[in-house]
């Protein structure tokens, strides 16, 4: 359809935000050009309309609240993929934050619910390539701006260890049903520790990849240098075998490089560890009002386990990665109000793959349901606005600049090891945040949990979270950090470690009667 054309009003009001004084006459004159011009817009709409995909007819079922007791099913579908494969056989479930072509994607918001895409992310191809089954779409947080999982727009996500607790964000729905073992795989999404927070606090496996390992193109944008999609599984195994599938370029994200070499991760996996050099980072325990002194012992412990194995453990201080969340909290938030919303998610200014009919359902629902976003998002609407108005977007810069010094100092530190250790979490799954919390209490309650897992979105070196322990009938998550574009070796550690302690156990049963 032709683009609208603006009223006099209108180009008035854009010249008035750039600062521009246009005359009536000269007005009348920009009309006249802008006309013109707008001509190429509809050109380019006729080209794309003719050229864009039609999406399947897939069916599906929203799911139903009574057979839902922990809230992390979206929908219900079965899109079975090829007869043979790696994944044959197995059940994998989508995080909603990313394209299944004909299935709704909400993304935790009303502003993206009854938006259906027309074609499948690039994963979710793969993932179907490999033989996998598509067996739905799990919950996510709320545009997925938050580590618990109180924010989604359907209502909180319970933890299958605790169902009074949060299952961890922004895959919560995710990492509730692999725990729970309704799914045996998940793919999920990590902007600050949104896989790896879940998978410490749902007792499970996360692996947040290498940035750019995988494509990110059909799944919805937070901030492209932070976008990060990867495995969620009940073992290290099953991360390994669906890091095989996902890992590799398809010439359609930028984030990607140009040349990638993709390892072999399961044939990994069973090599010998003895002699590998295990750095615990000091500065990650202790962490000054947020770390709980038995999650640090607990990892302190399981890293020191790993010397059973034959592993060479010892203490090291990056003292850059106190720095790492607050380069973060600059980053997304200054770059998620710039991408994520002025942007209608995709903004511009990159050669890849964008989402028109996202942006187009997205952007107009984001201003007329603007008041029934969480309370995360506006915090980094307002702030992010205000800084990128009153202080120019100088502080993004600054950040991105500092970016080199923090990967370097993780850098340094795994010349002379071949993987970090750290807690993922500082304290286990937290009570789930009631509906009628003020907007102080439901913020912090959502990125508190974030100071060791955001800084490697930052920097992009991959981290593995798998479980230390238990602290009072809770999981506590160790993590494992690499070498970029080494996620082998990580991954080979935990498995390690996984072998070591005869393997990672389920939660209770709590029965299907979740208040």
């Amino acid at each position: 359809m032709p683009a609208e054309r603006p009223t006099r009003e209108e180009l008035a009001a854009c010249a008035e935000h750039f600062g521009f004084r246009v005359s009536d006459e000269d007005m009348d004159s920009f009309a006249r050009l802008v006309e013109n011009s707008l001509g190429s817009y509809d050109l380019v709409e006729e080209l794309y309309t003719a050229q864009a995909p039609t999406p399947p007819a897939r069916e599906y079922t929203f799911a139903d609240p009574a057979a839902n007791p922990y809230g992390a099913w979206y929908v219900h579908t079965e899109i079975h993929g090829e007869k043979t494969g790696p994944l044959a056989g197995k059940r994998v479930v989508i995080k909603d934050n990313i394209n299944v072509a004909g299935l709704p994607l909400m993304n935790g918001s009303t502003a993206v619910e009854g938006y259906v895409p027309r074609a499948d992310a690039t994963a979710v191809t793969w993932l179907l390539e490999a033989g996998a089954t598509i067996v739905g779409k799990a919950v996510c947080e709320n545009l997925c701006l938050s580590g618990a999982s109180h924010t989604s727009a359907t209502g909180p996500v319970r933890n299958p260890w605790d169902p009074a607790r949060t299952s961890g964000g922004s895959s919560s729905g995710c990492s509730a049903l692999v725990a729970n073992r309704e799914v045996d795989l998940a793919l999920g999404a990590d902007q600050g520790g949104s896989i790896r927070v879940p998978g410490a606090f749902c007792g499970i496996v996360g692996h947040k990849p290498t940035h750019g390992l995988i494509p990110y193109t059909g799944a919805f944008p937070i901030e492209s240098t932070l976008d990060h999609l990867g495995p969620i599984t009940a073992t290290v195994h099953d991360a390994a075998l669906m890091l095989s599938v996902l890992a590799g370029r398809d010439g359609r994200d930028p984030r990607q490089p140009t040349v990638l070499e993709p390892q072999d991760y399961l044939g990994e996996l069973d090599r010998d560890v003895a002699g590998l050099r295990v750095g615990v980072v000091a500065e990650g325990f202790g962490l000054p009002g947020l770390s709980d002194p038995d999650v640090d012992k607990i990892v302190r412990a399981a890293a020191a386990r790993l010397g059973a194995a034959g592993l060479l453990v010892s203490e090291v201080q990056v003292p850059w990665h106190r720095n790492g969340l607050h380069l973060w909290n600059v980053i997304v938030t200054d770059g998620a109000a710039f991408q994520m919303l002025e942007g209608n998610g995709y903004g511009m200014n990159y050669d890849g793959a964008y989402d028109p009919e996202l942006i187009a359902h997205y952007g107009a629902n984001r201003v007329t349901r603007a008041q029934e976003f969480s309370d995360t998002v506006k915090n980094v609407a307002m702030l992010g606005r205000y800084s990128l108005t009153r202080m120019q977007g100088r502080h993004y810069a600054m950040a991105r600049n500092l970016v080199d010094s923090l990967r370097a100092a993780y850098d340094e530190a795994l010349e002379r090891f071949d993987v970090l250790v750290m807690p993922t979490s500082p304290y286990p799954a937290t009570p789930l945040v009631p509906p009628d919390a003020d907007p102080e209490t439901s913020v912090v309650r959502a990125l508190g949990m974030a100071p060791n897992t955001a800084p490697f979105n930052v920097t992009g070196h991959p981290a593995t979270t798998i479980p230390a322990g238990l602290t009072e009938g809770l999981p506590v998550g160790l993590m494992l950090i690499g070498r970029r574009f080494d996620d082998a070796t990580p991954l080979r550690v935990a498995h390690a470690f996984e072998n070591l302690v005869g393997g990672f156990p389920a939660p209770p049963d709590t029965g299907s009667g979740v208040a």
